[in-house]
């Protein structure tokens, strides 16, 4: 799961905001629509040669242009299920953390753009290794995140499983790579946990690709939602 500082400190952020503010307020209108002249829900037409941590990134490309702007990251936010509020905050945060750095040898652009084809370069350390450093998934370290820490279900991870992948994945004094992974993955089950409660081998599979982003859309189109207000 890669970012830069910036993005964890915004995770944090989104975090001690629903934290403080844990009475749920509802959103008076829909989510920005991504249907076609049909009114069909338009999928993202994912590129064969794109490496995964590609494909994850490009649901937030919302023209399809190979450049997230923080337009389409705040309409990505959105319609994963976050209210307008940290929608525009995370926006923000994201693409000023990752928009120079997936742009190497360029003049830093007051638009801040991401470009997909550079995103393996906002990983951080302390993460799964399941993204290698081209953004390659690596099927051996996905399945040894369910060996060596699924002890309740061999397909499913709990909460305190997954904060024990976390921990153990860090690396000594790599603060930010810490606060990253421990943010991302806090997220990430409350995003993704099933009815019991668990993140399944399934949806992380899904979660590392991008589909699962694809599905809450689908989920929340065309509804009026509430926030994630449950951490």
């Amino acid at each position: 799961m890669g970012s830069s500082l910036s993005f964890s400190l915004v995770l944090y952020f989104i975090v001690t905001i629903l934290y403080c503010f844990h009475l749920s307020f509802s959103i008076a209108y829909e989510i920005p629509s991504t249907k076609n002249q049909e009114g069909i829900l338009a999928e993202s037409p994912i590129a064969t040669d794109q490496t995964v941590l590609q494909k994850h990134a490009s649901f937030f490309d919302r023209n399809h242009d190979g450049i997230i702007y923080p337009k389409e990251t705040f309409e990505g936010l959105r319609a994963l299920g976050f209210g307008v509020l940290l929608s525009t905050v995370g926006a923000n945060f994201i693409n000023a953390g990752l928009s120079q750095i997936t742009r190497p040898g360029k003049s830093p652009s007051i638009l801040l753009p991401i470009e997909i084809k550079n995103i393996q370069l906002g990983k951080h350390g302390s993460d799964t290794g399941v993204y290698d450093t081209e953004g390659r998934f690596v099927d051996s370290k996905f399945e040894e995140i369910f060996k060596k820490h699924a002890k309740k279900n061999p397909n499913a991870l709990t909460f305190d499983e997954l904060m024990e992948l976390v921990k153990s994945n860090r690396v000594p004094k790599d603060y930010k790579g810490w606060l990253g992974s421990y943010v991302e993955f806090k997220l990430l089950h409350v995003l993704a946990k099933d009815k019991d409660g668990l993140l399944t081998k399934e949806a992380l599979r899904s979660v590392y690709d991008g589909s699962l982003f694809i599905q809450k859309e689908k989920e929340h189109s065309g509804k009026k939602i509430d926030e994630i207000t449950s951490i």
